[in-house]
């Protein structure tokens, strides 16, 4: 594998080559919320907007906020202009029927508990994650970036915990296959990268150690012809305000 072949860009990896891994848990969800044209939807770290696009192919109306400002440049590409994309919540186009938070990490807990007093009644909130880690090939890998930054294990994040904190009625949950599948090991290490799992391991090391420790733990996932093939598990939960 040769992961330096082609430069390091974490937005533009992301929108390339990882985000449309998560198309079957973006599309159960919708199917399951039921998003439509009636649907004001905000996706909560909506990343280069490619959940965003598939929302507004339902004829949804969406808005999205991510903190990383090249994925939030990227987005805008890709959406239409009317379509708000910022690094805050659009002001003044409340309240949302569905809101989305498809890479919920525990820190969301402000800002989600902060929305919800804002959204309507009916509205429903969606969270996501990793499933069981018995049930992700990823999760050795991404062991690779705790190992590297000197940090104990990551912990998933507690969906359920967020849905109490944010003072909101749980209304359902489910799971959903994701496997990451990539053309070669340079793309996977590539991919892998833009999530930002292992931004941290980098600044304790080096890119190119971190690439290298990637690349061989990945090597249980190549297959014979050169693809990576790491079968995954994510889980949403649904809630609604109280």
């Amino acid at each position: 594998m040769t992961p330096t072949l082609v430069p390091h860009h974490p937005a533009r990896d992301w929108a390339e080559i990882q985000e449309r891994m998560l198309v079957p848990l973006y599309e159960a969800v919708y199917d399951r919320v039921g998003v439509g044209a009636r649907s004001r939807l905000l996706g909560l770290g909506s990343g280069t907007g490619l959940a965003l696009l598939m929302a507004a192919a339902r004829g949804a109306r969406v808005a999205g906020v991510d903190r990383d400002h090249a994925r939030v440049e990227l987005a805008r590409e890709r959406l239409p202009e009317d379509v708000p994309v910022a690094a805050d919540v659009p002001a003044g186009d409340l309240p949302y029927d569905v809101i989305t938070a498809f890479h919920a990490t525990d820190g969301l807990l402000p800002e989600l508990a902060a929305l919800t007093r804002t959204a309507q009644s009916d509205a429903v909130i969606v969270l996501a994650g990793w499933g069981p880690p018995e049930r992700c090939a990823t999760d050795p890998v991404l062991r690779v970036a705790d190992r590297l930054a000197d940090r104990p294990p990551s912990v998933r994040a507690d969906l359920d915990g967020l849905v109490a904190g944010a003072g909101l009625r749980p209304a359902g949950s489910g799971r959903v296959a994701c496997p990451f599948g990539y053309a070669d090991g340079a793309s996977a290490v590539r991919g892998l990268l833009s999530t930002g799992a292992f931004d941290e391991a980098v600044r304790a090391t080096e890119l190119s150690q971190v690439e290298k420790e990637i690349e061989e733990a990945l090597a249980p996932y190549v297959r014979a012809d050169g693809t990576v093939w790491m079968p995954n598990v994510f889980r949403y939960v649904l809630a609604q305000v109280r």
